[in-house]
């Protein structure tokens, strides 16, 4: 192992190691990157018990050191490959025809650390699934490096450690495999979701919540949760726009999963449809409309901050929504508009990033979603799961600064299973159970 833990494979002293990563210091802190080789170790870097491999967590040192322990025994990443050669991953190989699961780029992309022969530093197992290096980056370079007593973190990431303390940049990482990326060449299409995958929803202070947590978060502030919404929504909108930009220029057209997908799943029959009697605003019966569920929920933060900018965006969405829905649009067209909302929401993130976040505006923006309950719930099953997510995240931070009561906790939880059965969605009983929410928070 790299950093003067131990000896090496090949048998090198602790001293010639600990030289070793103060000579790729001294790199970092030049800033000449181009001498630097990034590879992957593999998790088993990162085992050792004065490592990350402790069992009980240390509370004496800046990490807790049992992160590896969390990791292998809790984590549901860490059986990222195991499930494709479960009974689920076997049907859906062969539905795809694509041979063996855990053998298939198109799954290994995300269910395992799967990199060129060239970028490794030697041979691991993909069995480990998604490991350290997934969420933290090759760590050939900073694996030595980052446990010198003289380290800094900003001279880590120059070393290739991902910046995960910045939140844009973990909802980016998160959101390579959680919606898809040019970066990985992913993509769970509506052919892969037939053949039974997921469809992928993401909402990061949630998600971060279960994952569960093996760090220590640095930040004392009771509203961080808000902060990590915030950002995590617009990033997820900017890089959903990215998506249907990268969709518009190939492949199959129109792309299904970019659509509500429980329009078309669920059933019309009988008088009673909750669907028919709404009936089928903005666009054609039986055109299933685009996914908005990315945008429904964060315009209200959006509009809060940048009013103009707000308006900007959910012009630009609405065109690209427009499009989509319409079945037949010029192809450029929809890479056109996709592109602006997509700008236009980057610019909004830096805003978002930058602004002030206090229990005033998390209860101001959990009582305007919990009052947008009809326009919410009339958007869809996938809007009306990141509205629950989002009600959820909100209350939390604003119940850590000392705000809403049990009532609002009880409504709360009675809202997720308003969309834990997404074919059995109903929209006028999902929109009564936020209106309770609301009247919690009065």
């Amino acid at each position: 192992m790299m950093g003067g833990l131990c000896l090496s494979a090949s048998g090198q002293s602790r001293g010639a190691l600990d030289e070793h990563a103060r000579a790729l210091l001294a790199v970092a802190s030049t800033g000449d990157m181009a001498t630097v080789n990034h590879k992957y170790v593999g998790p088993g870097s990162c085992s050792a018990v004065a490592c990350h491999g402790g069992i009980q967590p240390r509370m004496s040192t800046k990490v807790l050191q049992n992160e590896y322990s969390t990791w292998v025994s809790q984590d549901k990443h860490a059986r990222g490959y195991a499930v494709l050669t479960e009974p689920l991953g076997r049907q859906m190989s062969s539905i795809l025809k694509i041979g063996p699961a855990e053998k298939a780029q198109r799954c290994l992309v995300c269910h395992a650390l799967s990199e060129p022969q060239e970028a490794k530093a030697r041979e691991f197992d993909a069995s480990e699934g998604v490991s350290c290096e997934s969420c933290h980056g090759p760590a050939s370079a900073w694996l030595g490096p980052h446990i010198q007593a003289s380290a800094q973190h900003v001279d880590m990431v120059k070393l290739g450690l991902i910046d995960n303390k910045n939140l844009a940049v973990r909802s980016e990482e998160c959101l390579s495999c959680h919606l898809g990326s040019a970066r990985k060449d992913m993509q769970v299409d509506h052919e892969m979701i037939a053949a039974g995958h997921p469809d992928l929803t993401f909402e990061l202070d949630s998600f971060t919540a279960v994952e569960p947590p093996h760090w220590v978060e640095k930040s004392k502030d009771p509203l961080f949760g808000m902060r990590a919404w915030g950002v995590g929504q617009a990033v997820q909108l900017r890089e959903s726009m990215l998506r249907v930009a990268r969709r518009a220029q190939s492949g199959p057209w129109p792309e299904f999963s970019e659509m509500d997908c429980i329009t078309c799943h669920h059933s019309l029959t009988g008088p009673e449809s909750w669907r028919q009697k709404s009936g089928y605003e903005g666009h054609r019966a039986g055109d299933p409309p685009y996914n908005l569920s990315r945008f429904i929920v964060f315009r209200h933060f959006a509009g809060e901050i940048d009013a103009a900018g707000d308006q900007e965006l959910g012009r630009e969405v609405g065109q690209v929504a427009a499009l989509v829905t319409s079945m037949s649009p010029d192809r450029g067209a929809v890479e056109a508009a996709a592109k602006r909302a997509a700008r236009t929401a980057d610019k909004l993130l830096g805003e978002v990033r930058d602004a002030q976040y206090d229990q005033a505006r998390t209860e101001r923006l959990l009582k305007v979603i919990a009052n947008d309950a009809d326009a919410i719930s009339r958007q869809g099953e996938r809007a009306a799961e990141q509205a629950t997510m989002s009600v959820d995240s909100l209350y939390i931070a604003d119940m850590k600064a000392g705000g809403p009561n049990a009532a609002t906790r009880t409504a709360i939880d009675q809202l997720f299973a308003q969309v834990k059965n997404p074919s059995g969605y109903n929209a006028p009983m999902f929109a009564a159970q936020m209106k309770r929410v609301a009247a919690t928070l009065r």
